[in-house]
Formats: structure tokens, C-alpha cells, sequence
């Protein structure tokens, strides 16, 4: 029974990464779609407007959907490690902000620049900001608390690391948001996030079955 249960977790963790590589995909083929927005100058989200906006909004739903099964396989775990999930309590909340952001800007598309605020652009504005901060410290709280346990120790510093990263590169993107480089500045942090649970993922799919 023990050894169905990481069997189980891993599989979780496999199909997280799964969906991280299907997101990369779909941004790509958005970003090659009419009408061609400048990833550079121009944020993700403008992604989900226009003839094939619908890339991006399936993008979203992805991305919502295998962070919270993330947060799923990351609670297994901590139980077959018999560790407290009260330790990581806020960190896994905020990243359930993350994802759950994420979902909800699929119903709420942004406003395209040089064009007039929607009140769906305002929520758009509002909840990304909010999940990206889930994202970032979401991130960088459950790395410092990953030493605390002999089955995730080995972890701590690669995931520290990129979740300093992440938080560091949040700021950058929020000053640079409406500048010249506010899209690649966002990837960036995107990308971030998304690396820190790949390498998570990756990871802890071993990681059950060394717990004893």
C-alpha cells in the first residue's frame, strides 16, 4: 500500500511537468499567431486577445490546473514524509492564490494596449498582480522551509534559489510593466515560477520513494 502511495504521488509530480511542458508549448504557438504581439513590449495576457486569443485563455486554464496539482502531490508528500503541512502552511495558501489567479484570468481578459480600460481589464489587472505575488513568496516561503526535513533537504537551496530569483525578478516586472520592456521582464518572471516547480516536481517524483 505505501509503495502504491509514491507511486501515486510521482505520477502527480510527472503530470505536473506535463503540463508545465504543454504551457510552453501553447505560449509558443500563440506567440507565433496573429496578430503577432511583440513579446518583448507586450505582456502574456495580450496573448488572449484577438482571432486565436483562445490559445492563450486554454494556456491559463493549464497553467491554473497543474499548479494546483502541484499543491496536491506537494501535500501527499508531506504526509509520506510524515511532516507537518503546518509548516508549510502560508506558502502552499499563497500558491493556491497563484493558481487559482491563473484560472480566473481565463474569464477575465486584459485590455490590449492603446485601448480604453474594460472593467474585465481592471480584474485582469488585479488578480494577475495578486497571483503573481502568491507565486513568488508562495515559492520562496516553502523553499526556506524545505531544510526542516531530511527528505527535502537536498532541495532547499536549487528551489531558494530560484524563488529569490522569482521575487527579485516580481519587482523588476511591476516597475517595468508599462516600459519598453515590460513583456520580457514579465516572461522572465513567469519563467521563474514555472522553473521553480519544475524543479520541484522533478524532484520530489524520486523523492517519496526514498522516504522511509
Amino acid at each position: 500500500m505505501d509503495k502504491l502511495r509514491k507511486t501515486d504521488v510521482s505520477s502527480l509530480f510527472l503530470l505536473v511537468i506535463l503540463g508545465l511542458v504543454l504551457y510552453v508549448a501553447l505560449d509558443v504557438v500563440a506567440q507565433l499567431l496573429p496578430p503577432y504581439y511583440s513579446p518583448v513590449s507586450q505582456a502574456e495576457s495580450d496573448l488572449a486577445v484577438g482571432k486565436f486569443g483562445f490559445v492563450m485563455t486554454i494556456n491559463f486554464l493549464n497553467r491554473g490546473l497543474f499548479s494546483l496539482l502541484f499543491i496536491l502531490a506537494f501535500l501527499r508528500t508531506l504526509n509520506l514524509a510524515k511532516v507537518a503541512r503546518s509548516h508549510f502552511r502560508t506558502g502552499v495558501y499563497l500558491l493556491g492564490v497563484w493558481a487559482v489567479g491563473a484560472l480566473l484570468l481565463a474569464g477575465f481578459p486584459t485590455d490590449v494596449p492603446a485601448t480604453p480600460i474594460s472593467w474585465h481589464g481592471a480584474i485582469h489587472l488585479v488578480v494577475a498582480t495578486t497571483a503573481f505575488f502568491g507565486g513568488a513568496f508562495g515559492a520562496l516561503i516553502i523553499s526556506l522551509r524545505l531544510g526542516k526535513n531530511e527528505a527535502t533537504q537536498k532541495l532547499r537551496t536549487p528551489a531558494l534559489l530560484i524563488a529569490i530569483v522569482s521575487v527579485i525578478l516580481l519587482f523588476v516586472a511591476l516597475v517595468t510593466l508599462t516600459g519598453p520592456l515590460g513583456g520580457l521582464t514579465e516572461r522572465l518572471f513567469l519563467g521563474s515560477v514555472l522553473l521553480w516547480i519544475g524543479v520541484t516536481s522533478a524532484y520530489l517524483a524520486r523523492a517519496p520513494f526514498r522516504i522511509s
